[in-house]
């Protein structure tokens, strides 16, 4: 099972989540580097984890006050080799289109040198369920080429929605997170019950990541015997409590 970092992004610092109540998140303060900057947290927790993947979750985007396009553009060009899984509360693609559009634009003009796009960062959309008005837009970015990513966002044990969604998983795409707000930087444990309801509706072809509450060694077992593919983790990496030894053993 692999461990896919967190980084969340909220005016220009990275934060620590607890619980999803993102109004109150406030400046990280990690083991892993002595700051809240961005570039230098995400190198450290691809770093602590072994893992080629990031997840960033621009609060300053799904809060609707703004995305953090100068941060991703210097991100993406300063992770080559890396994919970064971006959920900027997208509605639908449209929005989506123009935000990585915006992005190549911005990484163009502040880098003269650019790095070839084959040494860029892959931008990988993660549609949320809190934020997604159109299921289609999922169809849409798999026509152009971007391999999106579903969010089934939960909070008290409900999915949340922005709109009415269809009650199956047929319009699922291949990777699906069974995010569970109220366990994120909780230290309370995963949320196991939720994770394996939804791998049980899952189609035979999509894959399953978990989310949230992650404390230790013995929880990444636990919730590895799932069947989870990847855990999404933060607060343990950023406290030491698990790192690149349980990652190369899986």
């Amino acid at each position: 099972m692999q461990v896919i970092p967190v980084l969340d992004l909220l005016d220009g610092h990275v934060v620590r989540a607890v619980r999803g109540e993102r109004t109150a998140y406030l400046p990280i303060r990690s083991s892993l580097a002595a700051t809240s900057e961005p570039l230098h947290i995400a190198r450290a927790l691809l770093a602590a984890s072994g893992a080629r993947t990031l997840y960033i979750a621009d609060l300053g985007a799904i809060l609707q006050q703004g995305a953090h396009v100068e941060t991703l553009a210097a991100l993406r060009a300063a992770l080559p080799g890396t994919d970064i899984w971006l959920d900027a509360g997208y509605a639908e693609y449209a929005s989506t289109h123009s935000l990585f559009e915006l992005i190549d634009e911005i990484g163009k003009r502040n880098n003269h040198s650019q790095p070839a796009p084959h040494d860029l960062a892959t931008l990988v959309p993660v549609f949320g369920t809190e934020s997604l008005h159109d299921i289609d837009a999922l169809r849409a970015a798999e026509t152009a080429g971007l391999s999106p990513i579903l969010s089934l966002d939960h909070r008290a044990g409900q999915l949340l929605t922005a709109a009415a969604l269809e009650h199956t998983s047929a319009w699922w795409p291949r990777r699906v997170i069974a995010m569970t707000l109220d366990q994120v930087g909780s230290y309370d444990g995963p949320d196991l019950a939720t994770f394996e309801r939804i791998r049980a509706s899952a189609p035979a072809h999509t894959a399953v990541i978990g989310a949230g509450g992650i404390r230790h060694r013995d929880d990444m077992t636990a919730a590895e015997r799932t069947g989870a593919s990847a855990w999404l983790v933060a607060s343990a990496l950023h406290d030491r409590q698990i790192g690149t030894p349980f990652v190369e053993s899986t």
